[in-house]
């Protein structure tokens, strides 16, 4: 496989999200990163959550400015409520609103069923699920409160949840992580139907295997690549900047009649490839 040409594909620079205010958490690499600067792209003002990695979080802010839109980092753990709580608190002060808000922040611990720790199993529960909720909470007050602006967006808020081919597909060794990206689909699809009634909009985004630091060891020798290829029928590695174009029109009033969706963008991994010759 060639090398990645993610930059060519990034995030198209059509404005349709101007005017909007974006929060992506854990932006300061991978994904998010790829997110907020997407984000950025299409006009919105975007604000840099991450937890670790100052340094980092201020290259994208200064990526996004570079774009002409407006940004800035935040410090806060997602699963930590009244860090969440001021998160949110600081960004209507400072945007006025919020109208985007990216749940992205997740990790790993991986270990065997039988070594996995209790705070291995806590810790991923309570960022990758807890924190998505948290995020959502806070992000749906302002939204209610809000309301729509006919000029801004044809909804009242937007929530895309990043969630995992993981959530459809069981993964040995990691169960931690399949359960919190699990829980995320039915947390998500169940906060869909709450509050579609209010012109709130959320989806979700299910990653397959994707260029990131998180899982380089997957993909980082020709060995390696060789075998995950043989998991995704497109035959090519994804780039964080495949994620980030998804995010951008699920979060554009383009979909504003995807309600309660998870968009899997994973190359056809979810296709079950290893029956393509029969099983």
């Amino acid at each position: 496989m060639g090398t990645s040409n993610s930059e060519s594909r990034q995030t198209t620079s059509y404005p349709f999200l101007r005017g909007q205010k974006a929060l992506v958490t854990g932006a300061n690499s991978g994904i998010g990163r790829a997110t907020a600067i997407g984000l950025g792209k299409v006009g919105a003002d975007v604000v840099v959550n991450y937890v670790a990695g100052r340094e980092s979080a201020d290259e994208v802010v200064r990526a996004i400015e570079g774009l002409g839109v407006r940004a800035y980092a935040h410090e806060a753990d997602v699963s930590k409520e009244d860090e969440v709580a001021g998160m949110i608190s600081r960004m209507v002060d400072e945007f006025g609103t919020i109208d985007v808000l990216v749940a992205n922040a997740g990790l790993q611990r991986d270990a065997a069923v039988g070594d996995m720790t209790l705070a291995q199993w806590q810790k991923v529960l309570d960022v990758n699920l807890t924190g998505q909720f948290l995020c959502a909470r806070e992000a749906v007050k302002e939204f209610l409160r809000r309301g729509v602006v006919p000029e801004v967006s044809r909804s009242a808020g937007k929530i895309i949840c990043m969630s995992s081919v993981h959530q459809m597909i069981p993964w040995a060794g990691h169960v931690n992580y399949a359960a919190s990206k699990g829980g995320v689909q039915m947390m998500m699809e169940t906060l869909a139907q709450e509050l579609a009634p209010e012109k709130i909009r959320v989806n979700a985004v299910a990653p397959g295997a994707i260029r990131t630091p998180i899982n380089r060891s997957a993909w980082e020798t020709p060995d390696a690549e060789a075998d995950l290829l043989r998991l995704i029928p497109y035959r090519r590695v994804g780039d964080p900047e495949d994620i980030a174009t998804a995010v951008a029109a699920l979060a554009s009033d383009l979909f504003d009649y995807v309600v309660g969706t998870t968009l899997y963008v994973d190359g056809g991994m979810t296709l079950f490839p290893g029956f393509a010759t029969g099983g």
